[in-house]
């Protein structure tokens, strides 16, 4: 009796599993498949299968922008501000955790109380810092602020000081070792699934960035590609097969990053709960 039972609810589970396996391959399966539709298809029916408007889709999109230039631009704006927020994320959030110093906590609540504030909130406090140190209509504003990221700071000091203990630090202290050098041989290494893990949502995060660049932008060939998507919709008509096809283009960086950094979320995730 207990086996049945202990089966049937493997059953449910297993279902419950697919169910959202389903509702999150989906959405992405039909954007794939709407691409390959014209406009009057994909506001009259479901579209479950590919059809044969691919070519046009993709002529119309070009004849709005130059969707290929903004998926470079945010490569170039996502890829180093993803370096920076994981590195010197890191570097500041071992400093909160392994050191003692004057206004630690104030320091620390203020870090906390930044992620709290709605980033709608800071644009135009933002747009007059891009002002006035003569940054607008660049991508240094965006790499830039990647230095300091409250979240990321916030998540790696809590692992760092569950996973690393003090004495692994005195010991390389007592054998020579700088800070910068314990950092990067000690402690970055220990916490490389943490750092990959921020890095992931870090990245997704920079990609989907929409206000920010329209706002500080106003070369067009300097835009992002939610930017340049959201060009493709025209005034009185919008052809989306085109924004399909767009926004299809736009999740590959996403996907790619998941699929070769996916493996250190859980262990991101998990690292020193077992200590």
């Amino acid at each position: 009796m207990v086996t049945h039972k202990f089966k049937v609810s493997r059953v449910f589970m297993y279902a419950f599993l697919v169910l959202l396996l389903l509702l999150s391959v989906v959405p992405f399966y039909l954007v794939i498949v709407n691409s390959t539709h014209s406009s009057f298809d994909i506001v009259t029916q479901l579209n479950l299968l590919p059809g044969d408007a691919l070519a046009e889709n993709y002529e119309t999109m070009q004849s709005h922008v130059n969707i290929w230039r903004g998926f470079a631009n945010s490569l170039l704006i996502a890829i180093p501000y993803t370096i920076l927020t994981g590195y010197f994320g890191a570097f500041v959030a071992y400093g909160f955790a392994k050191f003692n110093f004057r206004w630690k906590n104030t320091l620390f609540v203020i870090v906390l109380a930044s992620m709290m504030i709605p980033s709608q909130v800071t644009v135009i406090g933002f747009y007059q810092l891009c002002l006035k140190l003569k940054m607008l209509n660049s991508y240094w504003p965006f790499v830039l602020r990647g230095i300091c990221n409250a979240t990321t700071v916030f998540f790696l000091r809590g692992i760092i000081s569950q996973s690393i203990p003090n004495s692994i630090l005195e010991a390389a202290r007592l054998e020579g070792c700088s800070e910068i050098g314990i950092f990067n041989k000690i402690v970055l290494p220990c916490i490389k699934p943490g750092v990959m893990t921020m890095c992931i949502f870090n990245f997704v995060s920079c990609w989907n960035n929409y206000m920010e660049p329209l706002i500080v932008m106003s070369d067009n060939d300097m835009y992002t590609m939610p930017v340049m998507i959201a060009m493709i919709k025209g005034l009185y008509l919008t052809n989306y097969g085109a924004m399909y096809l767009a926004i299809a283009i736009s999740v590959i960086p996403i996907i790619i990053v998941f699929c070769f950094l996916s493996k250190y979320i859980i262990n991101g995730l998990t690292v020193g709960s077992d200590k």
